[in-house]
């Protein structure tokens, strides 16, 4: 089963993936209204968490910050889908990498690096970075249900010489890596939202107490590497800025969740600026109301 879904949607993806951008652009126009007025995908966890984080907007405001997330959000997937087939200079020419000395930097002083974001804008074009990267490319993942569409995103990911390790897998393959002599930059999208009961730390995200992923920054203190955020600007319709900043030199430094609650005010910082493009269909509040004593 899982193949003949492969064999059946491939196709199509591949197909999608060839065309122009311009007519990507209205193929996503096509399926936003299908998305948000006919399935309603989502509609109210959007909604819900809009009204959460922004109190003080009205009804007509969260709507309409609701649309350009949608609208947002189905070019990120048509996007994605481009990504199968887009060329190396037609990324470069529309992902900019702003402040990538950060990286060199480190690189030059032979420190390995954990790279924090969050699902904002299209993060997933980071990728590209790694063609003015020597360090070796790790990007942390879930992998997926069908194995088929598995081994087509690693595939996609590899072309840019990154490797996909999942979640149990990171500690074991970081830690070889670094047996073997290789410097490598290791890639984690740390918002989201882990089980209350398997949280270490808790604390306010836009304003709201949440359990945290701390992952990458224990990670980072185990491996004794350095920390690096990228945010992501949507500058117009396909067109990105990625800035990078780098949050430790030498994560042992610092004490623990520190770093962590550092990468949250910078993805705040970034949702605040524009909102829109952050991916509100995840449910990042649904444990607001489960706070440990301990926490509070």
């Amino acid at each position: 089963m899982q193949f003949l879904a492969y064999i059946l949607i491939y196709p199509l993806l591949w197909i999608i993936s060839i065309l122009p951008f311009r007519l990507l652009y209205i193929i996503s126009d096509v399926l936003y209204v299908l998305v948000y007025y006919i399935i309603g995908y989502r509609k109210k966890t959007v909604k819900y968490n809009l009204e959460l984080v922004f109190p003080d907007k009205s009804e007509k405001e969260i709507q309409a910050l609701s649309k350009k997330f949608f609208h947002h959000l189905c070019d990120m997937i048509l996007e994605s889908v481009k990504s199968l087939t887009v060329s190396e200079a037609e990324m470069i020419k529309r992902f900019k990498l702003i402040g990538l000395e950060e990286v060199h930097k480190l690189e030059n002083e032979n420190r390995n690096i954990v790279l924090m974001c969050a699902h904002y804008a299209n993060f997933e074009w980071i990728f590209i970075a790694q063609r003015f990267i020597k360090m070796k490319g790790f990007g942390v993942y879930k992998r997926l249900n069908n194995k088929y569409f598995d081994r087509l995103i690693k595939r996609k990911r590899a072309k840019y010489n990154t490797t996909l390790i999942t979640t149990k897998e990171t500690i074991s393959v970081l830690m070889n890596s670094i047996k073997k002599g290789e410097q490598s930059i290791s890639g984690f999208v740390s918002d989201q939202s882990p089980k209350p009961n398997k949280a270490f730390h808790w604390n306010d995200f836009m304003g709201i107490k949440v359990p945290v992923h701390t992952g990458a920054e224990m990670l980072a203190k185990k491996l004794d590497t350095s920390v690096v955020f990228f945010g992501v600007k949507k500058v117009k319709r396909g067109y990105y800025e990625t800035t990078f900043k780098t949050i430790a030199i030498n994560a042992k430094d610092y004490k623990n969740y520190e770093i962590t609650d550092m990468f949250l005010k910078l993805v705040e910082k970034q949702i605040y600026e524009a909102p829109e493009y952050y991916l509100w269909t995840h449910k990042r509040w649904k444990h607001k109301d489960k706070v440990p004593a301990k926490f509070q």
